[in-house]
């Protein structure tokens, strides 16, 4: 397989992972962009790999962990794209808009290893094994960082119903 049919079967699951592990469109589309070309410089590698597929999420995560260790010291927060989530005509999509936003905001929330856990494991449906392929730790550092991040996740949700 060459480079340009991999990455145009790749784009579109890489752009809405990203995208989801980030909150932001553009960023995601950013941040695959810079994956796409560091595989570029790297396809005897990755062509190589037993997952390539793996292999280029590890890339996205790595540029996303990379952005994040960039900008954490400005006070930047990406602005949610809140139609990012939205279904194919929907009647009122308010409620899947204010569910999106809440999604982004509890995943903010948590550190980037829980972040890229649970968007792997709940988005993605990666097993454990592929997850601690593409963050570069233990199956069970996997667990670890899902099983954490829904714990807070569920702490501030119920938080949220109380000061409701």
């Amino acid at each position: 397989m060459q480079f340009e049919e991999f990455a145009r079967e790749q784009l579109p699951g890489l752009v809405r992972f990203a995208a989801v592990l980030t909150g932001d469109r553009e960023l995601a589309q950013d941040v695959v962009q810079d994956a796409l070309v560091r595989a570029h410089h790297a396809w005897r590698q990755l062509a190589a790999a037993d997952r390539p597929d793996l292999y280029m999420r590890k890339i996205v995560v790595n540029g996303y962990l990379g952005w994040r260790r960039r900008w954490y010291q400005r006070s930047v927060r990406a602005t949610p794209d809140v139609l990012l989530f939205r279904g194919p005509a929907e009647p009122d999509p308010a409620g899947r808009i204010a569910d999106a936003h809440q999604l982004t905001g509890l995943l903010a929330g948590l550190s980037r290893a829980q972040q890229a856990s649970i968007v792997l494991r709940f988005y993605e449906d990666r097993d454990d094994h592929e997850i601690a392929a593409v963050l570069g730790c233990a199956p069970a550092t996997v667990r670890s960082h899902i099983s954490r991040g829904l714990s807070s996740l569920r702490v501030r949700l119920n938080e949220d119903k109380e000061s409701v």
